[in-house]
């Protein structure tokens, strides 16, 4: 199990509510891919975009840390594309 930082950009327009339930979904794929979520915090709230992403101008910023096999990032990013509530999203290893 390797170690990795998830970045998830959602609309900052949408409830607080609808964003934190699209958080518990991220968790939920994560630990779906044999994953486990060690944290997860809001890193920037309603923070303007330097240009537009899919006709957004302002997003709100989420970082999850957790652990998964390396061969179920590729599937997990999958996910996150298909996902019509994350703008953009950033899967690193520290």
């Amino acid at each position: 199990m390797d170690k990795y930082e998830l970045v998830v950009i959602m609309d900052a327009a949408v409830p607080q509510e609808e964003k934190e339930t699209t958080v518990k979904e991220v968790g939920d794929l994560i630990a779906m891919n044999e994953g486990k979520v060690i944290n997860s915090q809001v890193w920037l709230e309603k923070h303007k975009f330097s240009f537009r992403m899919k006709k957004k101008t302002e997003g709100t910023y989420y970082l999850v840390n957790f652990e998964s096999p390396r061969e179920k990032i590729v599937k997990l990013r999958q996910k996150l594309k298909l996902n019509e509530k994350v703008l953009r999203s950033l899967i690193v290893k520290p």
